[in-house]
């Protein structure tokens, strides 16, 4: 029997769910609901239906696992909560500091729904926050690095063409790469905001714009570039389509610790990640965790979880023979 996965919300990541599902021979895609017009919106899916999002209100008995595709921002602390009483969940919600809260609205409603809700599926949260924890976990004594790019961060770019005067932008993340190999040398540098990451931005500016106001505005932005050493480009709109139009993105986590009864003896642990699309990416990871949401729940299990809590036989499609003959 296929799961059947309904995805809300088609923008990038929303696309990048179809493509994945596309390569799961267990999934199918069953529909996509969405706020816009359903005739507004084309998917790549033959024979795939798309309905307008309050049709989830009454289709609980033809879906298995609803994927959230909402940002983090204003759609998922609102949406999550709302379907896990009715659906098998999982969303990539990014913002660290509010996943306690978002986690708990979530479980509460899993739990009364009889359902799984899996938050933060992506690959930070995510992949990353996983390899902290093995690494943690096998190496008490030591210090955590994340490196984040280079790519494309779509929140600051937002926020560059938010500033008046700005057609389009992008915002390139780059760690520095004295730090990266400080930090893989063992020597557990102590590294400052501005000492880990650079920022780039490419920005087509309207016509007659004070450019040199929108660059200031960029670098003194709080939250986002004043702790940065910022570089910022004027280009054309030819040129953002040409040179700037795909989504890469990655970076890695670094643990470094020491082990033996004096720390004699230093040892690095890495993951890296290097996307040429960061929504694809994101989408696999959030298929494969419908996977784990679907079984799970048969299972009998019901209620909020994290990457952490799942085990990761839950998220291959192949038997537990398989996985020991081939994968162990």
């Amino acid at each position: 029997m296929s799961i059947r996965i309904g995805i809300l919300g088609y923008g990038n990541l929303g696309k990048g769910v179809e493509s994945a599902i596309g390569q799961n021979p267990d999934m199918e895609l069953t529909a996509v609901f969405t706020r816009r017009s359903p005739e507004s919106v084309e998917i790549r899916t033959q024979g795939v239906p798309v309905l307008p999002a309050d049709q989830l209100d009454h289709m609980e008995n033809q879906l298995d696992v609803l994927i959230l595709c909402g940002g983090s921002a204003t759609d998922l602390p609102e949406q999550t909560p709302k379907y896990a009483k009715l659906y098998n969940v999982v969303d990539s919600f990014d913002t660290h500091a509010k996943i306690p809260e978002h986690f708990a609205a979530v479980d509460a409603a899993a739990q009364a729904g009889g359902k799984v809700g899996i938050i933060s599926c992506g690959w930070d949260p995510g992949m990353f926050s996983l390899n902290r924890l093995y690494a943690n976990a096998i190496l008490p004594e030591g210090h955590d690095y994340t490196f984040w790019g280079k790519g494309v961060s779509q929140g600051h770019s937002d926020a560059i063409r938010r500033i008046h005067g700005v057609m389009d932008a992008r915002q390139y993340t780059i760690p520095v790469p004295e730090a990266v190999e400080a930090v893989r040398s063992g020597s557990n540098p102590e590294l400052n905001t501005r000492q880990k990451h650079t920022r780039e931005c490419f920005v087509v500016a309207e016509e007659g714009a004070d450019i040199a106001r929108i660059e200031q505005e960029i670098k003194t932005m709080p939250n986002y570039f004043a702790d940065y050493d910022t570089t910022v480009h004027f280009i054309t709109a030819e040129e953002m389509a040409r040179d700037h139009s795909g989504l890469p993105h990655g970076g890695c986590v670094i643990r470094t610790g020491r082990t033996g009864l004096e720390k004699e003896h230093s040892h690095v642990i890495e993951y890296r990640l290097t996307l040429d699309s960061n929504p694809e990416f994101t989408g696999a990871v959030l298929t494969a965790y419908a996977r784990a949401a679907f079984r799970m729940n048969q299972e009998g299990m019901k209620g909020g979880k994290t990457v952490f809590d799942i085990a990761p036989a839950y998220l291959s499609p192949k038997s537990g023979e398989e996985l020991r003959g081939k994968l162990l």
